[in-house]
């Protein structure tokens, strides 16, 4: 899988079925981050952050298994989505 791959199937599931299976990106992950504020007990926990966590997560994955193509999709999308949610705010 090359990089061009990689983007093409991460825009594919956050522009398409992540979506219709989950809902808006911010509308979802503004719903993970009201859980993780009761979870942590924490007030400023971020649509932005949950996004930038779940990259996190994805390259904590991958220090396992670094050839699970999945884990690079879902990174690749995760990078997008955070990014967009912390640079159209600002």
């Amino acid at each position: 899988m090359n990089r061009e791959e990689v983007l093409a199937r991460a825009g594919k599931l956050i522009g398409g079925d992540r979506g219709e299976i989950y809902g808006p990106n911010l509308v979802n992950h503004e719903r993970i981050a009201a859980g993780w504020r009761v979870i942590l007990d924490k007030q400023d926990i971020t649509p932005g952050q949950v996004a930038t966590c779940m990259a996190w997560l994805k390259i904590a994955r991958l220090v396992e298994t670094p050839a699970h193509e999945d884990s690079w999709v879902d990174l690749a999308g995760y990078a997008a989505i955070a990014g967009e949610m912390e640079t159209q705010n600002r």
